[in-house]
This record gives structure tokens, C-alpha cells and sequence, in this order.
């Protein structure tokens, strides 16, 4: 019985995919449709974000909150939030993994700041029905945002300096005939 477990909690957690998930498909679905465009996976930048919007200079992770530790600590020993639950079976394996999953993401958005570029994370409890729409009208107002700081006319101050004339006027040069 207890090897029956075993092989259905295996086939369970293999069947998770990473790509097109519920949560990132509603994100992509309310972008879409508020004219927002952009690109999936992309292959060339760390991490191959689920959503590069190359206007906005921005990359959005659409993130599990069991699979990436949403309001767990870094430092966790045994630790689970309300979001995610840790197994209460194999615990020390899924506290390392969950641990690893964490730094890589700090990692990779480290990395995409070097390269200019910023980060979204929005969470799977996030994009609950009751919580939905306030994030993703946040979501808008955060990439509006980013797009008119990175796109604003820039003031420069202009010193003043006395001018300099480049030839002085020579008293009595021109009035000899």
C-alpha cells in the first residue's frame, strides 16, 4: 500500500509542468486582452522568464507558491506559510529544494538587474478570484510605471559660465589710416 502511495504522489509531482500553467495563462490572458504584447521563455536571458516584455524592459515570473517558497524564509529549517505547505513526509528533501528554487530566483533576478532589465514576480495566491483583479490592474500600473520613468525626457542643467570671446578687441588697431 505504501509503495502504491509512493508511485501516485510520483506521478503526481511529475505531471506539474512548468510552462503554461493555470496561473501563468490567466496573466497572459488579462495582458493580452489590456494590449499588452510580449514573448514567452525567453531562451537568452537567465532564468527564461514566462513572460519578456521587451518595450517595458521587463520580465515577469508567474511563480507556484509551494515550488518557490512565497512567504517562507530563506533560512527555513522546517517552515511552511500559509501558501505553502511543506510535505510533512520527505520534509528535509522539499525544504532544500524549495531552498534551492529561492536562491536561484534571487540569482537570476540579480542577474537580469546587471543587464538592465526589471522583475515581476507575481504569486499563484495572488491570482486567486477574489485578489485577481486588484493584481493584475497592479501589475499594469507597476509596467506603465516602469515605462515612463525609462522612457521620461531627461533635464540636464546647463551651468553658467561667463562666455569667452575668442579675439579681444585691440584698442587703436583699426583706427590708424
Amino acid at each position: 500500500m505504501a509503495e502504491h502511495a509512493q508511485q501516485r504522489r510520483h506521478d503526481n509531482m511529475a505531471a506539474i509542468h512548468s510552462k503554461d500553467t493555470k496561473p501563468e495563462m490567466v496573466v497572459r490572458k488579462w495582458l493580452w486582452g489590456h494590449g499588452f504584447r510580449y514573448r514567452l521563455n525567453h531562451p537568452r536571458l537567465p532564468g527564461k522568464p514566462d513572460i519578456v516584455m521587451r518595450k517595458y524592459r521587463t520580465c515577469i515570473f508567474v511563480n507556484g507558491c509551494f515550488w518557490h517558497g512565497h512567504h517562507v524564509d530563506l533560512r527555513m529549517t522546517v517552515g511552511s506559510s500559509e501558501c505553502c505547505k511543506i510535505p510533512k513526509t520527505n520534509t528535509e528533501f522539499w525544504v532544500k529544494k524549495i531552498r534551492r528554487n529561492m536562491q536561484r530566483d534571487i540569482e537570476v533576478q540579480r542577474q537580469l538587474a546587471l543587464m538592465g532589465w526589471h522583475s515581476i514576480t507575481i504569486w499563484e495566491c495572488d491570482l486567486k478570484p477574489k485578489v485577481r483583479e486588484k493584481t493584475l490592474e497592479s501589475l499594469a500600473y507597476t509596467l506603465n510605471k516602469v515605462f515612463l520613468q525609462d522612457h521620461s525626457v531627461k533635464q540636464y542643467e546647463i551651468l553658467e559660465e561667463p562666455l569667452m570671446i575668442a579675439a579681444e578687441e585691440c584698442v587703436g588697431y583699426g583706427d590708424e589710416r
